[in-house]
């Protein structure tokens, strides 16, 4: 699967359910004015027609009370996955839980998070629900939300549960989140007059109850209440298909793309066997499964015919994956009666014990990394997953807890965005001494120094698995973070571009970009002034972030513009009175308004650049990828890993340091 493939098919589903809204709201505004119309003229004298006045208001507050509903629903949700995630009744994972069943669920995600690039989603578990279900949602991967049913947790090894989990984040990096966040809103303002006819409806028996036979406005209500139910039944009969229409290939789609992820089909199909021969099946009970049916993992009910079914049938969905399946093959499995009993990995990993990263790529490597580049954003492979899996378990006990620590996140956040030169940490670390006193700053260098010993392919993964336990904060305290990080970038007045990334990085999945950064206007965006801002973010890249001299990075330069197929030329400079950080912030806010094809190229010309010497760097590969989150392509890790020799499976508990 392409990545930009499957935003762009994202988007053309978003198109796609906004034309079918603007048909299904036009049509039951029709429908409205036509009840209204003949309930006036039943009230009224026969033969007098309703007043051309009183139809377009009726119409008018018809087409504001959808668009209304419509508006309030998408902004309930807008307070991202964890509001979907609540409303089901879930229940968020602490850091420190000790059950093996939870402490597994929260280690595949966070594997899953390093292989793909993006921030660990928070994740809840449906503790009411035993049927194998699961969803993903969120406006976007900083915001995202990941919930299972216990009944997956109790039924489905660690192989299925992984693919169901690769299923959810294919959900993330297709895009397909926002979308099916937008069609809850889209869905409840068209079935919202169902609700209002039946409380007229109810309104209007109590009144021909208690009313006299003579009382003329008990059949006017009474008519309007018939009507809007009816119509609001319509409304529903329209919701559920244009969800289904939409919802199928997405889910379609979501399978491949796990089986990809994982580069095995058995887990996945494991766990739809076990489905269709659970008891439980994969049905909701608690909460009311119709308004999130199109984003669970699979059929929340078994209500819907397969006209509104907004998953293909589970026998179809196996046999794309085992082709030999037969409908009775299904296996009878019940939940387990006691914990899986998966052992506690001893704490106290050091870099070493799991992962050991090369300093630098040969040759043939970075000829191949430049080749797979673009297939492996949105698309970690099995060996990326393997490593991200090591990755994971060699974190030193110190960051593991920190990064999952409500209080000390922040410290590390700050201790991720330190400048590598001595001589500037020092600056920066005197600066935090007066703002957050001695003791959170000695605790900011304790984490700076484990790190530094670990190395820069640790960095963004800490980062990611860092973000939970941040959003946890207050709005005003995660400013406050900002502020400081921006501080520490512009404190020495020079450019570190691992620094900025991190800045833009945590300013996004923290939903501060509109308070630390520039916004560019997409509707003037040109491709004349993308052109340059690609260019620019070529020169800075190639001057600031390839190490060697300057013939390098003139070369390393060369090679991203003849990636874009453009002459090397005269650079563009730095316009007088704008810093290097204006300039690059201008240039990133630009070249997030691109096109899919565009992006593609820019990515593949960054690639060039960083990838420029036959003797790349692992600080340099990183670089490489905290750019492309910086632009939302999520790019799995590119570090040579050499893995451990097979050892019996294990997974880590809580990883808590003895005081």
């Amino acid at each position: 699967m392409n990545f930009f493939d499957a935003q762009d098919r994202a988007r053309r589903g978003t198109r796609r359910l906004i034309i079918a809204y603007i048909i299904a709201t036009l049509l039951i505004i029709a429908g409205v004015t036509a009840i209204v119309a003949a309930a006036l003229m039943l009230a009224g004298e026969p033969g007098t027609p309703a007043h051309p006045s009183v139809l377009v208001a009726t119409a008018v507050l018809a087409g504001l009370l959808i668009i209304g509903a419509t508006l309030f629903k998408t902004a309930a949700l807008s307070a991202g996955g964890s509001r979907v995630a609540l409303d089901m009744g879930g229940t968020l994972i602490p850091p420190d839980i000790r059950d093996p069943l939870r402490q597994r669920l929260r280690n595949v995600v966070e594997e899953m998070a390093i292989a793909s690039g993006i921030p660990a989603p928070e994740i809840y578990v449906l503790e009411s629900e035993p049927g194998i279900n699961a969803f993903a949602a969120g406006l976007t991967p900083g915001d995202a939300a990941i919930a299972v049913t216990r009944g997956a947790l109790e039924v489905l090894d660690r192989d299925e549960l992984q693919g169901v989990i690769a299923h959810e984040f294919a959900h993330v990096m297709n895009g397909d989140m926002r979308l099916n966040v937008r069609m809850i809103g889209v869905l409840f303002g068209i079935m919202v007059l169902s609700f209002i006819g039946r409380m007229i409806l109810r309104s209007g028996r109590h009144r021909s109850v208690v009313s006299s036979r003579n009382n003329r406005n008990v059949p006017f209500i009474l008519v309007i209440g018939l009507g809007l139910t009816l119509l609001g039944w319509l409304g529903v009969l329209c919701a559920r298909i244009i969800k289904a229409g939409v919802s199928r290939q997405r889910e379609l789609l979501a399978d491949a793309s796990a089986v990809q992820f994982t580069r095995q089909s058995r887990g996945l199909a494991g766990a739809l066997k076990k489905i269709g021969g659970y008891s439980a099946r994969s049905w909701i009970r608690e909460a009311d499964p119709e308004e999130v049916s199109h984003m669970l993992f699979a059929r929340g009910s078994q209500r819907f015919s397969s006209l509104f079914a907004t998953h293909p049938p589970l026998t179809k969905r196996i046999q794309l994956l085992d082709p030999s399946f037969r409908e009775e093959d299904y296996p009878r499995v019940e939940a387990r009666a006691e914990s899986v009993g998966e052992k506690g990995q001893a704490s106290g990993l050091v870099a070493g014990d799991g992962v050991t990263a090369s300093s630098a790529v040969a040759g043939e490597s970075v000829a191949n990394m430049r080749a797979s580049i673009i297939e492996n954003i949105g698309n970690p492979t099995s060996q990326q997953i393997d490593v991200a899996q090591q990755l994971h378990r060699a974190i030193p006990v110190l960051l593991f807890d920190a990064a999952h620590s409500h209080e000390e996140s922040f410290l590390l956040a700050l201790a991720l965005t330190l400048h590598r030169d001595s001589n500037q940490r020092g600056r920066q670390l005197r600066f935090l001494v007066d703002q957050l006193g001695n003791d959170r700053t000695q605790r900011v260098t304790r984490y700076e120094e484990e790190l530094r010993a670990l190395g820069p392919e640790f960095y963004l993964p800490l980062l990611d698995i860092a973000f939970p336990a941040l959003r946890r904060r207050p709005t005003t305290q995660l400013e406050f973070l900002l502020g400081l990080v921006q501080r520490l970038v512009d404190l020495d007045g020079e450019l570190d571009l691992r620094e900025y990334c991190y800045l833009r990085i945590l300013a996004r999945n923290l939903d501060l970009e509109a308070t630390f950064l520039q916004r560019a206007n997409s509707g003037l965006l040109k491709r004349m002034e993308a052109g340059r801002a690609a260019r620019t973010l070529l020169r800075i890249v190639a001057e600031h972030g390839v190490e060697g001299d300057a013939a390098m990075r003139d070369e390393a330069y060369a090679a991203g513009m003849a990636t874009l197929g453009q002459a090397t030329g005269q650079r563009d400079v730095t316009p007088a009175g704008t810093t290097v950080v204006a300039e690059l912030d201008r240039s990133l806010d630009l070249l997030q308004h691109l096109k899919s094809a565009d992006r593609h190229r820019l990515v593949e010309a960054l690639a060039a650049v960083v990838l420029s010497n036959a003797n790349v760097s692992v600080a340099e590969i990183e670089l490489l990828r905290a750019i492309c989150a910086a632009l939302d392509c999520p790019l799995p890790p590119l570090t040579t890993v050499q893995t451990p020799p097979p050892a019996e499976p294990t997974e880590i508990g809580p990883r808590h340091q003895s005081s």
